[in-house]
This record gives C-alpha cells, sequence and structure tokens, in this order.
C-alpha cells in the first residue's frame, strides 16, 4: 500500500483539534497539527456553540497544513458530538449561533412531547433513548417558544453537517448523525413522517442523508485560495465522534463491549441491525447508526464531564492537573461514598463538587472531604455504573459479551480503567487514545478506497497503536459495593419527584 494522508477534524464539547493521519503499509501514524479550545457562551442568559470562532479555527488549521505539511492530505473530515444543529435560511444564511445541548431552554419539553406522541411509539419509530436534549426536544422547546428562527427555517444541518457546508457549499446529512436525533427512522430509513407532523414543521428543512465515507463535495476555490490547499474532496466521515471512536475498536469477532470514555461514557455494541424492543426501551438503549451498515446499541452515562467540572470549581484554589488528581484519588479510601452518575443534578450544575455534596447527604452517606476523595467517588461510580451497563446489555443483545473495549480519552484514566476491570468481572482493553479521531481518518480512507472494509479498518488500527490490558481484582469488594450502588440508586430514585430524573 502507498503513502496516503487524509486530515480529521475532531471537534469535542471541550477542545477541538486538527489531526494529520498518514497511512503506509498497512500502518497509520496520526501528528496533531492544531489544538483550540471550544466551550458553550452565554447569550442573553442561553448556551451557544461560537461556530464562527470555531470555523476561524478549522481555517487556521487548513493554513497551518498548507504551510508546514510535507504531504499534502487527499481529503478532509469533520466529527464532533452529537445532537446540536444549525438553522439556514433560503439564502443559505446562518440563522443565528447554534445552541448547546446543555441549555435549559429544553426543560420540560420531553414530558410534553410526550403526551403528544407516547414514549412507546416514539421508540419504536426512533429506537433512540430518551435524553432531554434529543434534536427532537430541541426542536419541540422552539416550536413552543414560537421561535423566528425556526420560522425563517429553510434547512437545518447538523454541527458536522455545518461545517461541511462552509468548506464546500453542500447540504448532506450523514448516518451516524442523523440516527442520533431521534427524529430518523432506521426501519423506514428516513426522517420519520409522524414525527415532523407532531412538531408541525416540514420534513423539507431536512437534508439527503448519505452513508459514512461519502465525498460530499470539495474545498471551495475561495477556501482553497485563502488558505493555500488545493481543492480536496471533503468527506462525511463517521461524523458523530462515538461512530468513529467505534469503528476504530481495534477488535474482531462479535463479544465484546465497548465504552467511549470522555465527556460522556457511551457504552454499548456493535449489532448488524437496531434492536428495538420493551426491553431495550426499559433499559433506555438507542440504536445509532454505524459505520458499514452496523448499529451502535448503546446508552449514554455520565463520563469524565464530572470529572472536569470538579476541576473547574477547584481552579480558584489550585488548578489541578488530571494526573494530580488521579494520584489522589489512588491514594483515598475506597467506596467512602457512591453516587449515581446520571442523576439529574449533576447533568450541569453551578458547583459539581456541593452538587455531590448534595446528593451524598440526601441518601445518608458521608461526603468526601479531599480532592482524592471526591474523584476516587465518581470514578468507582462510574466503574460501578458500567458494570449495570454490562448487565443491561445482556438482557438485549443476543451474543455472549467476553471483554470491554475502551476508546478515546478516558483510556488514559488507569484508576477508571481498573475500576472497570474490577467492577464488571471481565477484561479491559484500553485504547486507542485517539479513537475518534483515527476512526475518522480511516474511514476517510475507505471513501477513497485506500481501506477496503471495516475489518481492514480495524486491522490496521490493531497493529498501529499500543493497547493497555487490565485484569479483573477485588472482585469480592467491587460485588459488596455493587449492592450499595443499587441501594443507593434506588433510595435517590424514590425520593425525586416524578419528572425530576434524567433518564
Amino acid at each position: 500500500m502507498s503513502h496516503k494522508a487524509f486530515m480529521a477534524f475532531d471537534l469535542g464539547a471541550e477542545s477541538g483539534r486538527a489531526i494529520l493521519g498518514s497511512l503506509e503499509a498497512g500502518r497509520l501514524k496520526i501528528a496533531e497539527l492544531h489544538r483550540f479550545p471550544n466551550a458553550p457562551i452565554n447569550l442573553r442568559g442561553h448556551l451557544h456553540w461560537d461556530l464562527t470562532r470555531l470555523f476561524r479555527e478549522v481555517k487556521k488549521s487548513l493554513e497551518l497544513c498548507a504551510s508546514s505539511c510535507g504531504d499534502t492530505p487527499e481529503s478532509i473530515g469533520v466529527d464532533t458530538w452529537g445532537v446540536d444543529f444549525g438553522l439556514l435560511d433560503s439564502d443559505g444564511r446562518l440563522l443565528g449561533l447554534p445552541y448547546a445541548y446543555r441549555d435549559a431552554r429544553t426543560e420540560g419539553a420531553m414530558q410534553q412531547f410526550l403526551e403528544i406522541i407516547p414514549r412507546e411509539r416514539v421508540y419504536q419509530l426512533t429506537g433512540i433513548q430518551f435524553l432531554p436534549f434529543n434534536t427532537l426536544f430541541q426542536l419541540f422547546s422552539m416550536v413552543q417558544e414560537g421561535s423566528p428562527l425556526l420560522q425563517a427555517a429553510s434547512d437545518l444541518l447538523f454541527m458536522p453537517d455545518l461545517f461541511n457546508y462552509l468548506l464546500t457549499g453542500e447540504k448532506r446529512t450523514e448516518f451516524t448523525f442523523a440516527t442520533t436525533s431521534q427524529l430518523y427512522n432506521p426501519l423506514q430509513q428516513d426522517w420519520d413522517n409522524e414525527l415532523f407532523d407532531a412538531l408541525n414543521i416540514p420534513k423539507a428543512i431536512m437534508q439527503q442523508v448519505v452513508a459514512p465515507g461519502t465525498v460530499v463535495g470539495r474545498l471551495s476555490r475561495r477556501l482553497s485560495g485563502e488558505t493555500g490547499l488545493p481543492e480536496l474532496p471533503v468527506v462525511a466521515t463517521a461524523s458523530h465522534d462515538t461512530a468513529a471512536a467505534v469503528a476504530a475498536a481495534p477488535t474482531e469477532g462479535k463479544d465484546w463491549a465497548y465504552i467511549s470514555s470522555g465527556t460522556w461514557s457511551l457504552m454499548g455494541v456493535e449489532s448488524e441491525a437496531p434492536i428495538i424492543n420493551d426491553q431495550a426501551l426499559h433499559n433506555n438503549y438507542t440504536n445509532e447508526g454505524g459505520v458499514a451498515g452496523t448499529f451502535r446499541v448503546l446508552r449514554n452515562i455520565a463520563g469524565l464531564w464530572l470529572v472536569r467540572e470538579c476541576r473547574r470549581a477547584w481552579q480558584s484554589e489550585k488548578l489541578y492537573t488530571y494526573q494530580e488528581l488521579s494520584r489522589q484519588a489512588a491514594s483515598a479510601d475506597p467506596f467512602v461514598a457512591i453516587i449515581d452518575p446520571d442523576d439529574a443534578s449533576f447533568l450541569n450544575p453551578p458547583d459539581m463538587p456541593e452538587a455531590i455534596r448534595q446528593f451524598c447527604l440526601q441518601t445518608n452517606q458521608p461526603p468526601p472531604e479531599t480532592t482524592g476523595a471526591f474523584i476516587r467517588c465518581l470514578l468507582e461510580s462510574l466503574a460501578l455504573r458500567y458494570r449495570m451497563g454490562l448487565q443491561e446489555l445482556r438482557e438485549i443483545y443476543p451474543s455472549p459479551i467476553n471483554r470491554i473495549h475502551v476508546l478515546g480519552g478516558g483510556a488514559q484514566n488507569e484508576a477508571l480503567c481498573q475500576f472497570t476491570a474490577n467492577a464488571v468481572g471481565l477484561s479491559v482493553i484500553a485504547g486507542p487514545i485517539e479513537a475518534t479521531a483515527i476512526g475518522n481518518l480511516l474511514v476517510q480512507g475507505m471513501a477513497l478506497g485506500h481501506v477496503d472494509s471495516l475489518p481492514m479498518l480495524r486491522d490496521i488500527v490493531a497493529r498501529s497503536f499500543s493497547l493497555k490490558r487490565y485484569e479483573p481484582r477485588e472482585t469480592g469488594e467491587w460485588d459488596s459495593a455493587y449492592e450499595r450502588f443499587k441501594e443507593v440508586r434506588h433510595r435517590r430514585v424514590t425520593a425525586v419527584p416524578a419528572g425530576g430524573e434524567l433518564t
């Protein structure tokens, strides 16, 4: 195989990166070209993504590539977090900055929409888990408030679609992203008429859905001139970041589950078809598109966002590194307090440590007292929630699950990986850390004919990146802690008023 180069933009809720990939002799090498922060901005009490600033960073990355890269990439691909979108008017102009999914405008929208179409019917149509910030409920909140932006909209483009549009002028939606919105019917393979009728929004604002690995256009002549790059193909890669990460899982067979570990923990299995039944609905599992016609049957679990928000709350006293926090957690006493990471009080509190303290007090537990104790509480609780997730998956997935692959940034957190192995009682294989960017790059390789199949893609990953294996330890103590976790979760759920829970 001759030398091939690709460029991936991996945009997360905390930062964005431009990554260069070089594929040669069946191995991929990656290098970070540019990194930039990303965070929602507060405008008149609402959280928005600063799309204009992010696009300036994308352009800067393209300019850096033109001036400093030894190899001009053959293509460009963009992946982002899920569900958020922007609206265009009939002239193709952006109607305001896209809302961020943690914005409070969707409060109560899910419950109100489910009075129009029952939960069971929505799940039957979409196979998507119920989260208050899903695109369906974001749109419904705009309908309820009579949003002039929605009334003026001619096109809806999800975040990666917006970047592809700004790069090429072409409007498409990629399959892995479309399925996350709770607007797409995976059985009919189209946007669902019944849901759009209930919203009273014309389905015509949605775009043609294309498979991951579709060339949607070329870098515009204007951007080519401004950046110094040729008019490169722009690929609708696996544009949902979790889809890209799962594509890069270095494995084979069907007897594995994954945890895409970052701001969120996405825990699931890869299936050849959606799993839409009463048990999957009861467990609140979602069916999101994957690469090569697969589906990601998974559940959103709170992730390292909780650690990040504790670190942010402490920064006025000291800005801890994540490594410092992990070391402090390792030396803290085990199982002093256990929380439910998915509790609604942790979705976006003004003070995460205080939210944890209140949860512990309300569940008759001693709150953590040191930074290390806080972080240990979070990591242990996440691992125990993964154990519950494994149990839920085994109730709906017909194949055995014999190992867990941890993908993404959380693969670096040795304490969390070891706690996960202990909690679930299975081997945990951690890596690659840059799974999302790797999946993005290699799906571009599929688009251009350099990677023949998903198994070949995964074989390239396995031969290109180092992995670390964790085996279960101290399982008896974790069995006891899991019983406590279930008790605490039940105690908290029964104490929260109806409608107060995230899930």
